[in-house]
């Protein structure tokens, strides 16, 4: 694949991983843009100990649709579908 025709990534390993899952090139490339994209470890709190910015800073990170109108348990939802 020529990487001019796709969005550019930061994770490129990470990227082509969700590629294979079958995930589009704009989403494969949003997850693989995050800051802690294809870290590991554990070291995350579940989303449930995360505070309601947290969650909705990493929705605004993953440009999930109607963020700022969701209350928590939305939130982690739509953090979890978007994966």
């Amino acid at each position: 694949m020529d990487k001019n025709d796709r969005p550019s990534v930061m994770n490129e390993e990470q990227y082509e991983a969700l590629k294979d899952k079958g995930m589009s090139k704009e989403k494969a490339a949003r997850i693989a843009n995050t800051p802690d994209a294809g870290k590991k470890g554990g070291a995350s709190k579940p989303y449930e100990e995360r505070s309601k910015k947290e969650l909705y800073e990493q929705a605004m990170d993953l440009e999930i649709d109607g963020c700022s109108k969701m209350d928590k348990e939305e939130l982690i939802k739509a953090l979890r579908e978007d994966r």
